[in-house]
């Protein structure tokens, strides 16, 4: 589990111009943080660690120490509000998470054996990813940073379901604890749509022969005519 680390502070000027002037002075991103037995505290993050932070796509999947006068509380992203059309955060939302407690989080999903798949390398198949996220509940603890599906040995035709992804001991999986009829597919390999080119050459060609075929016996048919 990866870890990360924020330095805020509390906002106690608030509403949208306290906002539009803590975002002016461009040190810090205006946020809430939610949860637990706790009321909601309106919060500034440093905008620089912030930033980088949200480069990693683990960050979004793990547990956040927020530092707040020298205290540390765990939570976990729960929204990013941001800019229409400019490359900026306007608002993040933290929710509090408790070490004794169950809550549930999305995860990445991530392929592998991309270049040792049978369906790909030697049958002409192509992947088809269908989800790239799943929601889960476990303890803190057992938060993962992502979930992982090897699929090295798959041949075309085959799909996989949620019920392939193997789960770290103490996480499950939301949708599966509701039913057989949750399993939903999370990615197939399929025949290539992509024709190689001696297929495409070959019709062509094909087509060609066709084409000049039809022309000589509409040629022989407008002699026959003329000499009658």
């Amino acid at each position: 589990m990866s870890d990360f680390k924020l330095n805020v502070k509390v906002r106690d000027d608030l509403g949208k111009g306290a906002s539009r002037r803590l975002r002016r002075e461009d040190k810090y991103i205006p946020a809430i943080v939610y949860g637990g037995d706790r009321a909601p505290r309106p919060i500034a993050v440093e905008k620089a660690a912030f930033y980088k932070a949200i480069e990693d796509e683990l960050f979004f999947s793990s547990l956040i120490d927020l530092v707040v006068d020298g205290k540390k509380y765990q939570v976990v992203v729960r929204d990013l509000q941001r800019h229409p059309y400019k490359p900026l955060v306007t608002h993040a939302d933290f929710m509090r998470v408790s070490a004794k407690e169950v809550f549930t989080m999305n995860v990445p999903l991530h392929v592998t054996g991309q270049d040792e798949c049978v369906g790909i390398k030697d049958q002409d198949g192509e992947l088809h990813q269908l989800m790239t996220e799943v929601e889960i509940s476990c303890l803190p603890k057992d938060l993962p940073d992502y979930l992982e599906v090897d699929i090295a040995k798959l041949e075309v035709g085959t799909t996989l379901h949620l019920s392939d992804v193997t789960l770290p001991e103490g996480v499950t999986s939301v949708a599966l604890s509701h039913g057989e009829e949750y399993d939903y597919a999370i990615l197939n390999i399929a025949k290539s749509r992509v024709r190689d080119e001696e297929e495409i050459e070959g019709e062509e060609a094909a087509a060609g022969e066709e084409s000049a075929e039809k022309d000589q016996e509409g040629g022989e048919e407008e002699g026959e005519n003329k000499s009658e």
